[in-house]
């Protein structure tokens, strides 16, 4: 997702000086397209505003959880914003100037919030895959050449960083953990038992950034993997009221349900929170998730690592990889004029697939398999209405 400090009230404005960008803002980059022109039909579902709105006070372009029971199909190919993608006349990561982009896991582990050791393996090899076929055009990671910023062209070329295992202990909740939230919110009836906010959410990461004496610029993601049973929330206060002004936090009984994963910066440090995941959700309300079992996707979670949970949070991952590259202070990089980043575009589009039922696959990585959301292309849109690809 992104966010920007763009109010509610400027979305009319952003949407004009996007139109008048047209010019200089679509990459005309060559390349082949992993699929021919198909034509510029749209498509007949209602996708495409499905979990939660794009926009809200400050924050933006949310990769909200999906309804389980949406109608839609969201393996059409089809963009589900306003595309095409615009340059809004700012840097971008992994270019000649920057350099590779290095993306470093943290794995927060406090007391009392054990995080299985298969999950965080399966994520650690998928950062080391997706790195060791830097340069090849076989995967998502290659839709990444065709944009740009102030200082270059960006290249496919990623570098995977010591993964950290963080014990910090949590600290007090930075916001109020609804009581009917404390159950049947994970698969197996459990729920949260903290809540915090963004600004904690950042100060951990910073912290553990600085412990480690590790560089903070235009090179570096940093990836906290947040611990089962914590709630996070944009802002502090309640969880369960919008009365307070914008409120979204992850799934939960509440009116704020909204995201899985986001990313932002902090002063130099590009980040990332990605909750953990959630699917399968008893809840009393509207069913939500972040995984591939919604009726629109394929029903059930498709595991082809042979772990749930690690399998759902590989597409999030590679989600906010590839909008903190192609806008990594939410403001100045790619979007469309309702502020959709490429990885908005094509969230929950699985496209083709391969593999047995409930190990289903689409990303064929360093020989090992994944089943992660497409990644738009301005190139394909442009070419076929269509624009989410596998690969460029």
């Amino acid at each position: 997702m992104r966010r920007a400090h763009i109010g509610g009230g400027l979305r009319a404005l952003l949407a004009v000086v996007a139109l008048a960008l047209v010019a200089v803002g679509i990459s005309a980059a060559g390349g082949t397209s992993a699929r021919a022109a198909v034509g510029s039909s749209q498509a007949s579902s209602d996708c495409s505003k499905v979990g939660m709105p794009t926009r809200g006070s400050h924050f933006s372009g949310v990769i909200g959880a999906v309804p389980v029971d949406a109608r839609c199909s969201t393996n059409d190919d089809h963009a589900k914003g306003d595309p095409p993608l615009f340059w809004h006349n700012g840097p971008v990561m992994g270019t000649d100037t920057t350099g590779p982009v290095v993306v470093t896991p943290i794995f927060w582990h406090p007391d009392g919030y054990p995080m299985d050791s298969d999950y965080e393996s399966i994520i650690t090899k998928y950062l080391a895959d997706v790195a060791h076929d830097s340069g090849k055009h076989t995967n998502v990671f290659s839709t990444l050449t065709e944009y740009f910023g102030t200082n270059g062209s960006i290249n496919y070329q990623l570098v995977a960083g010591s993964p950290i295992d963080d014990t910090n202990p949590l600290p007090a909740d930075g916001c109020t953990l609804a009581r009917k939230d404390r159950a049947g919110i994970y698969a197996d009836g459990s729920g949260y038992t903290a809540c915090l906010d963004d600004d904690q959410v950042s100060a951990e990461t910073a912290s553990v950034v600085k412990a480690g004496n590790l560089p903070v610029n235009m090179s570096h993601i940093y990836v906290l993997f947040v611990p089962k049973h914590v709630e996070t929330c944009f802002m502090p206060g309640s969880t369960g009221s919008l009365k307070q002004g914008f409120q979204a936090c992850t799934i939960n009984h509440e009116k704020t349900a909204a995201y899985c994963a986001y990313h932002f910066i902090s002063g130099q440090m590009v980040y990332a929170n990605l909750s953990y995941p959630i699917y399968h959700s008893p809840l009393q309300t509207v069913l939500y998730t972040c995984g591939s079992d919604s009726k629109s996707s394929f029903g059930v979670v498709e595991s082809p690592n042979g772990n749930a949970d690690a399998d759902t949070e590989v597409s999030p991952t590679s989600h906010e990889i590839m909008e903190a590259i192609t806008d990594p202070d939410t403001e100045t990089g790619w979007y469309d004029d309702i502020g959709y980043e490429n990885g908005d575009e094509c969230a929950y589009v699985y496209g083709s697939t391969q593999g047995a039922a409930g190990q289903l696959y689409n990303q064929l990585i360093n020989h090992d398999q994944y089943l992660t959301q497409e990644e738009f292309s301005n190139n394909d849109f442009l070419n076929t209405g269509l624009g989410c690809l596998p690969f460029d």
